[in-house]
């Protein structure tokens, strides 16, 4: 199989792009060649800003790939720009959605590929579903070869996944929790939610690719397991060796009291409890199944975290308000 990937080395395309190179498949990257360094050898770059429609046209002229797929992209221009690049190009072309664009509140516990896609408290969200309303309409109207992806909280060996966090990532609160600090969780930390890793998700997603029965499809690929935020939070205290302190504040207040994005990110997101129904995946490719268990996971990544001093990244800005924030709320 040849592919093309727009980006190839974030969270959730790292996995894949690895996966496609060790089963000896072609991959190209189209991407600025910031991170190429972190993938084994047998990918093929094209370095290039693929903003630049006109340079990118130019590099991929003499091209054709079975798959291409976009990992980047998050406005209907970026897609219409991709439609215009690889229209007659790919056999198919996967865009990478959001699981943030179902229904908050949903109407029901059980979320499906059929769960409508409304989201009023998240831009980032709406925007993902004006990308799949365009999709849609190239394949019903031109033909046009899709399949949309939804993935979930996805992660890796390098971030911890956590529920409130500042802009710089997780590790400020993995170390306030180490320190035996404050740790603020969001709600009453018993809502429900799913947590995939990389190495599983890629599983799916490398079964989609070139599959006949995935075009003019939207399928997410998350864990089948649910786990409280009070269970990943415990978790990562177990692991460190320290008595979890919680203080539990509602995402509203949160909201109210900051400059961060706690509407979309809590309030559109991780505040409503998400149980995923995966039999559509499992239909399209029926040996998928997710084997990395969370507190396997959770242990996994925090001992990655914590030999790498590069994922180290500090947040003072977060951690003061933080301080702030509990004090006032107590």
């Amino acid at each position: 199989m040849k592919a093309l990937f727009i980006g190839g080395t974030g969270t959730i395309s790292t996995a894949i792009s690895k996966k496609l190179i060790q089963e000896g498949h072609e991959l190209y990257l189209i991407n600025r060649g910031n991170r190429n360094d972190i993938l084994p050898s047998g990918a093929k770059y094209i370095t290039v800003d693929i903003n630049n429609e006109e340079e990118v046209a130019k590099k991929i002229a003499d091209m054709s790939f079975d798959v291409v797929a976009d990992f980047i992209a998050f406005v209907p221009s970026q897609l219409e720009r991709d439609y215009r690049l690889f229209k007659g190009k790919t056999k198919q072309f996967i865009f990478i959605s959001s699981a943030s664009a179902y229904q908050k509140p949903c109407s029901d516990y059980l979320i499906t590929e059929s769960t409508p896609l409304e989201n009023p408290y998240w831009e980032y969200s709406r925007n993902k579903i004006a990308c799949e309303e365009y999709l849609i309409k190239m394949y019903r109207e031109e033909n046009f070869p899709i399949t949309i992806v939804r993935p979930s909280h996805t992660y890796d060996e390098r971030s911890v996944p956590l529920g409130v966090h500042g802009d710089l990532g997780s590790y400020q609160v993995v170390k306030r929790i180490k320190e035996g600090k404050p740790v603020i969780i969001h709600g009453d930390g018993t809502s429900l939610w799913t947590i995939t890793h990389n190495s599983d998700f890629a599983k799916g997603f490398v079964g989609l690719m070139g599959n006949i029965h995935a075009l003019g499809q939207a399928v997410h690929i998350t864990s089948d397991e649910s786990v409280t935020w009070n269970q990943i939070y415990q978790t990562i205290a177990q692991n460190l060796g320290v008595e979890l302190k919680p203080v539990y504040i509602s995402s509203d207040y949160l909201d109210k009291n900051s400059n961060y994005d706690f509407k979309g990110s809590l309030i559109g997101d991780k505040s409503n409890s998400v149980v995923f129904d995966n039999s559509k995946i499992k239909r399209l490719v029926p040996d998928f199944v997710c084997t990395k268990r969370a507190d396997q996971g959770i242990k996994e990544t925090l001992d990655y975290v914590l030999s790498h001093k590069e994922c180290q990244i500090e947040d003072p800005e977060f951690d003061k308000w933080c301080d702030e924030i509990i004090k006032r709320f107590q």
